[in-house]
């Protein structure tokens, strides 16, 4: 493992481990409510209990989904397929030049209509959208590269 992600993967488990501890505390006091009695209190409890278990499924949702992009950034890698973004021109934050980053979807999606049902074209498509700024339908085009990785690496019927 590189240093870089080794430090991403203790600052990651610190996280993890932290917010483990917070719903514990969270879930027992819930209880805690819920032992009290009252009719308030109770529906406190309850309310309160409802949040550690809220938070549990955000966290591990939000790491598959991070595990699924780093196998397909994986992948994009191994097959010399990422973005080449080193040349664009950059804003001083660092961000791509917008005009840049439109330019480099707008080829990218010329890609993807071609073959839609690629994976490779959506993880690509789903890189140039973040490049772009648009989060929103990056994330939504990564999902569906995740799905149509699987459906390649299982090799399901009727795609």
């Amino acid at each position: 493992m590189k240093d870089g992600s080794t430090k991403t993967v203790v600052t990651i488990g610190l996280l993890v481990a932290a917010l483990a501890f917070y719903f514990v505390l969270l879930g027992r006091r819930g209880i805690e409510l819920i032992q009290d009695g009252g009719a308030a209190a109770i529906g406190l409890g309850i309310g309160v209990l409802i949040l550690p278990f809220l938070g549990a499924w955000i966290v591990y949702a939000t790491l598959r989904a991070g595990f699924q992009h780093q196998h397909l950034s994986r992948r994009i890698a191994d097959e010399r397929l990422e973005l080449d973004v080193s040349d664009l021109p950059k804003r001083p934050s660092g961000r791509i030049d917008r005009d840049a980053a439109d330019a480099l979807f707008q080829q990218v999606k010329s890609e993807w209509e071609a073959d839609p049902d690629n994976w490779r074209n959506s993880y690509r498509l789903a890189r140039a959208y973040d490049y772009a700024g648009d989060r929103g339908r990056a994330r939504e085009t990564m999902k569906r590269a995740v799905e149509l990785e699987r459906v390649e690496r299982e090799g399901e019927p009727g795609r």
